[in-house]
């Protein structure tokens, strides 16, 4: 159902507040260069940190500016099951082709209460289902067999795995079957994943290098596997930059210095250290960005 270079996109801020400008400017700029899904309100655009009102605000922005030239994926989950609920039932209301849905964080709950939570949302509201599992941000591993589990609810369509453990990921593959959509959520790891049975990437490296990300994708599909691993390799160097300190700050970092966005983040997050700054000002600069 998704397949292809999925932007995790970054949350503009000026003055405190969203930047509406900012971020239509940069959705126009994903479909330019051939991102192939949006994904706003996820934990690269800050989420954390966004009140109710600004992530409806961001869900509509997304859909009204992409106006159905590509998906639009939102992100609603949350460690509260209540809230993860609200959130998807709006993202319905307003339009979105599905909804991307962490794992709970901080809560910790085991294998059963995983199931628990994500089969009452997919079962309350007809839309797509993404899961999310990202344990270096949660805390906790949504097991393939549980996910194999969740896999027979029907609206739950696919996975955004952020584990970078490729035996976990085909255990995955393997429970759930290649029509069940294996989404890589660690950019580090895209074509392995693809090589493996995967159908795409919700990246972060997409946010300042799209056409590049979209053309990995678009060669591994046409069958064109030595201009895909070019490209995977062209991008190592952009993949860890984004991860000198956590992310979104190296993201946010990289796209002010290209001058599309303000160099603001909400705390707890606050700017790269100097020495990382300049270190990723090589990187872009290697690459042609700046």
């Amino acid at each position: 159902m998704f397949k292809g270079s999925m932007v995790a996109i970054v949350t503009p801020f000026r003055n405190g507040k969203v930047d509406e400008k900012a971020f239509g400017d940069l959705i126009e700029f994903h479909i330019k260069n051939g991102t192939d899904a949006i994904v706003p309100c996820g934990t690269t655009g800050e989420s954390a940190t966004l009140s109710h009102e600004e992530h409806h605000r961001l869900v509509e922005l997304t859909i009204k500016a992409v106006n159905r030239r590509v998906p639009v994926i939102a992100g609603a989950g949350s460690n509260s099951t209540g809230e993860t609920l609200e959130l998807t039932k709006f993202a319905k209301k307003l339009g979105a082709d599905a909804v991307l849905l962490i794992t709970p964080y901080y809560n910790k709950p085991t294998q059963e209460g995983l199931f628990q939570h994500f089969k009452l949302v997919a079962e309350s509201v007809e839309i797509p289902v993404i899961l999310y599992n990202v344990p270096g941000r949660t805390g906790v591993n949504m097991l393939p067999s549980t996910v194999a589990r969740l896999r027979e609810i029907k609206n739950i369509v696919g996975i955004k795995e952020a584990t970078g453990d490729l035996k976990q990921i085909s255990e995955v593959i393997r429970l759930c079957g290649r029509d069940f959509d294996l989404i890589s959520g660690d950019d580090f790891t895209n074509f392995p994943i693809l090589s493996i049975g995967g159908v795409g990437s919700i990246s972060v490296t997409a946010n300042v290098a799209p056409a590049d990300c979209a053309a990995m994708f678009d060669a591994f599909f046409a069958g064109n596997m030595d201009e895909a691993l070019r490209l995977h390799y062209k991008l190592e160097p952009l993949h860890s930059a984004m991860f000198i300190e956590t992310s979104p700050i190296p993201v946010k970092t990289a796209l002010a210095l290209m001058g599309k966005v303000k160099e603001e983040f909400r705390l707890p997050l606050c700017p790269l250290a100097v020495a990382n700054k300049e270190k990723l000002k090589k990187v872009l600069k290697d690459f042609g960005l700046i």
